[in-house]
């Protein structure tokens, strides 16, 4: 069974950092494209930024483009998510899921091309 973990949440003032943890048990991380979502409450889960199975295609959303980057350790079994100037919208439970594709290419961020998806973690920022 596909399980996902994520982790590295926490209470950040505005302009910090955090680095958020997707891990994989179960199955080899390195076959699946992974998508970072997250839900604010009383909205919709959105897709946040989404990176292939190599590693060399990342895609992110435009609110945060220039601040969030994945990466990914294959070797690990684990795909990341390094936050930075953060701001008390990006307030949210940050979640991570797979996506099987052709080639490995990251789909595009929505819900339904994703699956696996992990317990989310929360992240709130806020001074």
């Amino acid at each position: 069974q596909l399980q996902l973990v994520e982790s590295g949440g926490g209470l950040v003032q505005p302009g910090g950092s955090l680095r958020l943890s997707c891990a994989a048990s179960g199955f080899t991380l390195g076959y699946y494209a992974i998508g970072w979502f997250r839900q604010a409450p009383g909205k919709e889960r959105e897709g946040v930024s989404c990176i292939s199975t190599s590693g060399g295609m990342r895609t992110d959303a435009d609110s945060v483009k220039g601040r969030f980057t994945s990466s990914r350790d294959n070797a690990k079994n684990t795909v990341y998510l390094q936050m930075n100037s953060l701001k008390p919208e990006d307030t949210a439970t940050y979640y991570c899921a797979a996506a099987r594709t052709v080639g490995g290419a990251c789909p595009q961020i929505v819900l339904r091309n994703f699956n696996s998806w992990g317990q989310g973690t929360q992240v709130t920022v806020s001074s």
